[in-house]
């Protein structure tokens, strides 16, 4: 093997740590806060600046939870081939890779965009890789639903960057990601439950099993449909947005309405992946609405 392939397979084991198709929509979520902050276009250097500090410190949160759950990743088919599950990477590899990449995610945040978005940013951080992965994961079925407001937060962080402020609207698509993410992840957790299982981590389909599982998705998707009224109610929204959180609601409830009646691993399977479409298209109907109502306006 080349020293040049042997370097490319070291880049990708780090790129790997970050867990870039999770942080990619992470990020996207904090770009359209960002637009969503003013009803102008916003300043593409603070857009660029903030979405690289924001990219670096969710990548080094991931690169930790890779770190803490090596060994129960390496016991799950899903994730035993991530590079520290199969030692590819050490622990102090990994320590000084999240450390360098945060460090200059901070400091870009805090010298390029303002000091509220790198705190928040930094919050989160703590909120996911060390509250969520190393306290609530391991020791509650309601890991995802609490630890779930760090996951949330990146429309707070991407308004925060343009506006140097968090105001009401910010914390309403918070929210929304916040009551999305029990469905959108219990999903998971059914059809890859073996895994789960195998993990030793106390996921609600193992502790509880799938009949209160499938109960507890259709309540939140159902939370999650009201939820994303709510932009249009206060004003934030108009007719397009609101259309587009209906069709994508209704069909989000069917699924877990199926779910519910005559459970699948397959149908479980779909329902995960069109929660992932699903958040995407809600948050692009909301950006296309925002400069659609402005422009009327």
């Amino acid at each position: 093997m080349t020293t040049l392939t042997l370097q490319t397979n070291r880049i990708a084991q780090y790129w790997a740590l970050t867990k870039p198709r999770v942080t990619q929509l992470a990020v996207f979520c904090a770009v359209i806060g960002m637009f969503l902050s003013t009803p102008d276009l916003p300043d593409w250097h603070k857009v660029v600046f903030a979405t690289v500090g924001i990219w670096l410190l969710a990548g080094a949160a991931f690169a930790v939870n890779c770190l803490v759950e090596r060994e129960i990743d390496s016991r799950m088919a899903r994730t035993a081939r991530r590079p520290m599950a199969r030692g590819e990477i050490t622990v102090t590899q990994t320590l000084m890779f999240s450390g360098v990449i945060g460090g200059i995610g901070m400091w870009i945040l805090h010298e390029l965009v303002n000091p509220l978005t790198m705190w928040l940013t930094l919050a989160t951080f703590v909120g996911y890789a060390i509250i969520y992965t190393i306290i609530l994961k391991p020791s509650t079925p309601q890991n995802i639903v609490i630890g779930g407001l760090s996951g949330a937060m990146p429309p707070a962080l991407g308004w925060a960057a343009i506006a140097n402020d968090v105001p009401m609207q910010a914390w309403i698509l918070v929210l929304i990601i916040f009551i999305w993410t029990p469905p959108h992840f219990w999903a998971l957790a059914m059809y890859r439950r073996d895994d789960y299982a195998r993990s030793g981590l106390p996921m609600l389909p193992i502790t509880h099993g799938l009949k209160f599982t499938q109960f507890h998705i259709l309540l939140y998707t159902i939370a999650l449909l009201a939820t994303t009224m709510l932009p249009f109610a206060v004003g934030m929204s108009g007719l397009i947005y609101l259309a587009s959180a209906v069709v994508l609601g209704l069909i989000f409830l069917w699924y877990a309405w199926q779910i519910y009646r005559r459970y699948t691993d397959l149908l479980a399977r779909k329902t995960f992946t069109f929660s992932i479409i699903y958040l995407s298209l809600l948050f692009a109907a909301l950006l296309v609405d925002h400069y659609f109502l402005f422009k009327v306006l």
